[in-house]
């Protein structure tokens, strides 16, 4: 069971009639979660580690990042206040049409080989399909770093372990939510990618990164951070590539309610 939590700031009202119109095309129940707005924050706040952020991405705090990210965190939350196994995130710029549903049923049926899964991406599709959905759709495994969080879906464990490991913040959440192996978690993508994060709707994270950048020593920390994490993508990745093929030679696990708390 599962339903959608849209992310979306009060003052986006037309964003808000746009995903609603498209999930209920779907078929998808949904709830509104009050994204928090980054504007009106005042640093220090708890929720976030500056001195940890900036050893980690070279950066001086962006206001909309942050806000963006304890939205995403309110998400989890509420997730885990409800009796759900599995819950769909959503940020109120993602496009997808009716389709969407099946194939988030098609993915459910696999759902004891995956923690996370994404349906979305900025950037190319570099997913190496292994299990067949039907359709021409797949899931698969991404061994390059993606960004962006528009849409994915998370199982109790994973948000559980989202809402205890990622607080506070130290990176972009779609940085930070892309390192599940750190934490014991398996994902997987669904390829071709169901939801477009690149839509008519501009971001509402207005930035120019170079104005937030600090100087050239913050290589001294970001690379060898970098190069670590990406390593271990590498080789945990791989991994899930092998388990994921061996799953598909068994057949869809069936997932029990204890496995998805």
């Amino acid at each position: 069971m599962y339903r959608a939590y849209v992310i979306n700031l009060a003052r986006a009202r037309d964003r808000w009639d746009s995903v609603v119109t498209r999930l209920a095309a779907a078929g998808i129940a949904y709830e509104r979660i009050d994204a928090v707005d980054g504007r009106a924050l005042e640093l220090p706040i708890p929720e976030f580690d500056e001195p940890r952020h900036r050893l980690m991405t070279g950066r001086l705090p962006i206001p909309a990042e942050i806000g963006c990210y304890l939205s995403h965190l309110k998400a989890v939350d509420a997730f885990l206040a409800t009796d759900d196994t599995h819950a769909l995130i959503l940020e109120d710029d993602a496009a997808f049409d009716a389709t969407l549903a099946s194939v988030i049923d098609a993915a459910l049926e696999w759902s004891a080989a995956w923690d996370v899964l994404r349906l979305s991406t900025v950037g190319r599709d570099r997913v190496v399909p292994v299990i067949p959905l039907g359709d021409g759709a797949a899931l698969g495994v991404n061994f390059t770093r993606t960004k962006g969080a528009a849409a994915y879906m998370l199982s109790r464990r994973a948000a559980r372990s989202f809402a205890r490991f990622l607080r506070p913040m130290r990176l972009a959440y779609d940085i930070a939510f892309d390192l599940e192996y750190l934490h014991g978690l398996t994902a997987l993508a669904v390829t071709p990618y169901p939801v477009d994060q690149s839509g008519p709707a501009p971001t509402q994270i207005q930035i120019d990164i170079n104005d937030y950048k600090l100087p050239a020593w913050r290589y001294l920390t970001v690379f060898p951070f970098r190069a670590a994490v990406e390593m271990a993508r590498l080789v945990m990745r791989t991994v899930v590539l092998a388990t994921t093929a061996a799953r598909r030679l068994a057949g869809p696990p069936r997932l029990t309610r204890d496995e998805g708390a």
